[in-house]
């Protein structure tokens, strides 16, 4: 698989994952984008023995988008704070069938997540074991279809969008694991992230990083009706 680069230095690489690939290895066996962008970096730059590659944050394997990895153990280290105190800034765009009502909105629900399911519910209350969830979505365009929602996610849940718009009656278009009618072609879902920004951990550099969206007949029609 080609990589597509998005941003690379001494410190970090961000590359535009694919939909349906994990980003890192688990159980079953298949390639990883961390396997993938480790093998890259040994050949560009011929590294002798192990590649050093930190995952400071991930992508559900379905999902597409942005992710960072750390290429230094400073970077990191920094990287890992800046999300844990929500200084990295994340943009995701999802395309769903039911237009939610308001067009814009702050969505608060407080999730369960069900570790032997792998799936998250949203509550409108808080419950037992909950952990308040936060995001904010405004529509960007619609087809006579579907709609192409922006999402800033203000906290960090497991399948925190994914469920909280399944809450709402809006899942997002191929998630069956949150109500969608049926599956995408290839097994991704219509959540990408679209967009990181944050201040660089080693040269303190304002940087903005953003990908394109899928090579996919739908993702393309909604990005050109927002002007991309």
């Amino acid at each position: 698989m080609d990589l597509e680069i998005l941003y690379e230095d001494n410190h970090i690489i961000a590359i535009n994952k694919p939909n349906n690939i994990l980003v890192q290895p688990d159980t079953s066996g298949d390639v990883s984008l961390e396997e993938l962008v480790k093998r890259y970096i040994k050949e560009k730059y011929n590294k002798p023995g192990e590649v050093f590659l930190g995952v400071p944050h991930r992508l559900d394997r379905p999902v597409s988008g942005v992710i960072l990895f750390a290429r230094t153990t400073k970077a990191l280290t920094r990287l890992n704070e800046m999300f844990k105190t929500k200084d990295i800034h994340k943009i995701y765009w999802a395309i769903v069938k039911q237009q939610p009502n308001p067009e814009t909105a702050l969505l608060r629900h407080y999730i369960v997540r069900n570790t032997k399911t792998n799936k998250s519910t949203a509550h409108a209350t808080q419950v037992p074991d909950s952990k308040e969830a936060l995001l904010t979505y405004s529509t960007l365009a619609r087809s006579t279809t579907y709609t192409l929602l922006e999402v800033q996610l203000h906290t960090g849940r497991h399948h925190q969008i994914r469920s909280q718009l399944a809450a709402i009656g809006s899942p997002i278009k191929g998630d069956l694991k949150y109500g969608f009618s049926r599956s995408n072609e290839g097994g991704g879902i219509s959540l990408h992230a679209r967009r990181v920004e944050f201040i660089h951990p080693v040269s303190k550099q304002s940087v903005r990083i953003e990908a394109h969206v899928p090579n996919d007949t739908l993702w393309q029609a909604m990005s050109e009706l927002v002007g991309e």
